[in-house]
This record gives structure tokens, C-alpha cells and sequence, in this order.
């Protein structure tokens, strides 16, 4: 019986929240993370919005003796831990594989030498590179790239073989993943390590791949953030939202909360031992329609700007596929999205953000990361 859980990279965003709902339901929970400067500023303190009865240990994933502590006592592990951000993944590439990958691998040798009744691990979205797609004819596209060219002349949408423009759809589990950047290799590294791992040692073991999570409590000051929380660092500096491409890129945008109670639920549940399972709303918006709801319900006149760039490693469309979420979980999304962006927005009222995201810009351009 599961009554001890641990979180690696348990003070973030995705963690915290985590915790939240696990000490709702009568868990107790401990959490490892190192507190990086990067998401919890230069001071390294326990943050304030960590549950009181969460047990932090300050320590590294990549440290043998860190993780050794903290799985003493553990019935399940959520691992959470990782350097997050598809741009910065492109020139910090040792970081990224080292914190992602060697990361993972120092946590799987303290499992085996530690067993828990279950593991599950934060995929990503980002693993399919682009989402599933329909030609003109109504045949699906599991496998497609958009080229140099068309990107320098600002086209663009992906197309067929018949120069028509492709039509995305909800992306499902068993479309083949298309690896096109550095963080999407290490979250797919991620999640197969531990499958394997976890299917060698009788370890049951769930990927769940998050879309693009929002809420509270997400780091303001990081450009390499998710896309709602590097608008509202804009937005509370009275600077417009920058926006590559033309902004009609569509994403799924997930509440954390819904999230949260998608991971307790994989926990619970044998039937995702040994699966990996997309975790979304369902929804589909594109970044400009996001851009100007966070600045509506900000109160800021402020409009987004797109720069006409295309950013490598990004990608075109893709949104959730939910079937297997709730056939296997008993799933479904809870928040309403503008119910949502609403409590966001109040939690932003009389918060300071540093604004980097020229500077995060620039350091991909003077790399020729941008075209």
C-alpha cells in the first residue's frame, strides 16, 4: 500500500501542486530538488507556496547520496526533475543531458537497490515533435517537417505531397515521436529509461506526456518557461508579448491542477503501469488567441508582437489526444480555461518579474537559432 511518495523536483511549479493534491488525499510527501537559481531565484530558499508538511531535502538528482536519502522509506516516486526549455536545450546541451539524462540514470540505480511499488515520470508533449496531421485526401501524417526554405519565406504550415496545407488533429500516443530538439531527445530519454528500467526490475512504471501546463506558482523570471508565464513576466512590465511565427501556432493548454490529479490518478491506477499516456484539456488555441485572453484578463491594452522568426526546435501544431487518458485513468480535465487564466491572473496582481526575454532572445540569434 502507497502512503510515502516522493517527488523529485518536488518545490516546482508541476511538484508543488503535485504535493498539494497528494496531502489532500492522505499521503505524505517528501520532495528533492536542488532549488536551481534559474526557477527559484539566486537565494535558494524553500519556497513559500511548498506545503508546510512537505519534507524538502535540498539535494541534487544527479547526486548518488542525495537521491539515496531520499528514497529511504518511499513507496512511490514521481520524477519531476529536469532542466526545462526547448531553445536553451539547444547550447546548454550538456547541462540539459546531464541534469534529463544522467539525472534519470542516478535515480533508476537507486531503485533498483530500492524498489517502490510504482514510478512515474514527466514526459513531454515535445517528444512528437510535430502533432498528427490529415492530407487533403484524408490520410493521416505521422511523420513531417517543415523545411528552410518555406520557414524563410514565412510560410508556415506544413504541407503535402500535393503542396496543400497539412490539417492538424488531436495527437494520439501511438503517433511516432520526432525528435527535434535537445530537450525533446532528453524527455524521451527520460521516459524510455525508465519503462525499461521498470520493466526489468518489476517496478511499475507510467510516463505521462504533459502538454503545455499553466498556473500559479511558475517561474516569472525564467525565459525558458512555459509560453503563459513568459507573457505575464511581458505583461507586468508593461512590455507587449513576443511571439515567433506568426502566432497561429495551436497548443493545449493544461491547468496544473488538472494535472496534479492526472499523476494521483496514475499512481492509483494498475491499468497505466507500464504505459505512457498523454495528459491535456483537449483544447486548442493558438498563441496569439493566448497572448491577448492573459492581457484581457491582466487589464493590460497591450498586443502581442510577432517577430516573424522561426525558432529551431520549435514546432507548428500539436494538441492532446485524450482516449487513452480516460479510458486508462478515468480522466478528464476539470478547469475551465478562462476560469483558469482568471485565478492566474490573480495570483499576478503586485507580483515583480524580471523581464529576459530579449536577453533569451538574443543568445539564440547570436547562435543562429532563429531564422
Amino acid at each position: 500500500m502507497i502512503k510515502h511518495v516522493l517527488i523529485t523536483g518536488g518545490a516546482g511549479f508541476i511538484g508543488s501542486h503535485l504535493a498539494d493534491e497528494l496531502l489532500s488525499k492522505g499521503y505524505k510527501v517528501r520532495a528533492l530538488d536542488n532549488l536551481s537559481e534559474q526557477v527559484h531565484g539566486p537565494e535558494a530558499n524553500r519556497p513559500d507556496y511548498l506545503h508546510p508538511e512537505v519534507e524538502l531535502i535540498t539535494g541534487d538528482v544527479r547526486d548518488r547520496n542525495a537521491v539515496r536519502q531520499a528514497l529511504e522509506g518511499i513507496d512511490a516516486v514521481f520524477h519531476f526533475a529536469a532542466m526545462v526549455g526547448v531553445g536553451q536545450s539547444m547550447y546548454q546541451i550538456a547541462d540539459y543531458t546531464e541534469v534529463n539524462n544522467l539525472g534519470t540514470a542516478v535515480l533508476l540505480e537507486a531503485l533498483i537497490e530500492n524498489p517502490v511499488q510504482k514510478l512515474i515520470v514527466a514526459s513531454s508533449m515535445s517528444v512528437y515533435g510535430e502533432g498528427l496531421y490529415k492530407d487533403a485526401t484524408g490520410a493521416l501524417v505521422q511523420e513531417c517537417t517543415r523545411k528552410i526554405e518555406n520557414l524563410r519565406n514565412h510560410e508556415w504550415e506544413l504541407y503535402g505531397k500535393d503542396h496543400k496545407a497539412l490539417i492538424p488533429l488531436p495527437t494520439p500516443e501511438y503517433k511516432k515521436t520526432t525528435l527535434s530538439s535537445v530537450y525533446a531527445l532528453s524527455k524521451y530519454d527520460q521516459e524510455r529509461l525508465c519503462l525499461i528500467v521498470g520493466q526489468a526490475y518489476d517496478i511499475p512504471t507510467t510516463a505521462l506526456r504533459f502538454f503545455n501546463v499553466y498556473g500559479t506558482r511558475q517561474s516569472l523570471s525564467n525565459p525558458y518557461t512555459g509560453v503563459l508565464a513568459i507573457f505575464a513576466s511581458r505583461l507586468l512590465n508593461d512590455n507587449a508579448p513576443m511571439i515567433f511565427e506568426d502566432g497561429k501556432q495551436k497548443r493545449d493548454f493544461v491547468h496544473v491542477k488538472d494535472v496534479a490529479r492526472a499523476c494521483r490518478l496514475a499512481m492509483e491506477t494498475s491499468a497505466a503501469d507500464n504505459e505512457v499516456i498523454n495528459i491535456g484539456s483537449g483544447n486548442q488555441y493558438s498563441i496569439n488567441e493566448i497572448a491577448d485572453k492573459l492581457s484581457s484578463v491582466m487589464g493590460k491594452e497591450i498586443k502581442a508582437e510577432c517577430n516573424g522568426k522561426y525558432r529551431v526546435g520549435d514546432i507548428r501544431h500539436c494538441f492532446a489526444d485524450l482516449t487513452k487518458a480516460r479510458i486508462t485513468l478515468g480522466y478528464s480535465p476539470e478547469v475551465d480555461f478562462d476560469e483558469g487564466l482568471a485565478e492566474l491572473a490573480a495570483w499576478l496582481e503586485g507580483r515583480i518579474a524580471v523581464d529576459s526575454v530579449h536577453k533569451a532572445t538574443e543568445e539564440l540569434a547570436l547562435r543562429g537559432l532563429t531564422v
